[in-house]
């Protein structure tokens, strides 16, 4: 069985156990994800209705793909411009392409209960207390010690012409 699944405003044809390079999504190496937006199903020959399809798959790696460089040029003007791009891509491997199943919990969730008691604890602690701010200075007398009144440059003398 086969679908069309778009991701990252692109369309993939997947089947299980293929391999393809999409842009990032969000996960470590090893979760597993749920492509929800699939467009057109299938069997051989046939086409099966995508309603409540969801194609399961597992992040193999993140990487980034080839340098692509973006020359700018105009000529007869010294203009030139050289930028490079590398696109952040997420490599999935496809598990299965079938009806709604539940994926498996992100580990992301456990971290968060833990960060909570951290959080309280930060707020149980006594603040330390700030020095005492110094006064400033008022703005008149500092603008007169600062700048006192400037003599005009002296003008250079043009060198002489020797004869």
């Amino acid at each position: 069985m086969f679908a069309i699944v778009r991701t990252g405003g692109k369309q993939y044809r997947v089947a299980a156990g293929d391999k393809i390079a999409v842009e990032k999504i969000d996960g470590e190496a090893g979760d597993t994800v749920s492509l929800g937006d699939v467009l057109l199903a299938g069997d051989g020959g046939e086409v099966k209705s995508a309603d409540g399809l969801v194609v399961s798959a597992e992040i193999i790696a993140q990487t980034r793909g080839e340098k692509v460089i973006v020359f700018k040029k105009r000529r007869r003007h010294n203009y030139r411009r050289r930028n490079g791009h590398r696109q952040s891509l997420t490599l999935l491997r496809i598990l299965a392409v079938g009806e709604a199943k539940k994926a498996a919990p992100k580990k992301e969730a456990a971290p968060k209960a833990e960060a909570a008691p951290a959080t309280e604890a930060k707020a149980a602690a006594p603040a330390k207390e700030a020095a005492p701010k110094k006064e400033a200075a008022p703005k008149v007398e500092a603008a007169e010690k600062a700048a006192p009144a400037k003599k005009p440059a002296a003008k250079k003398a043009a060198p002489k012409k020797d004869a």
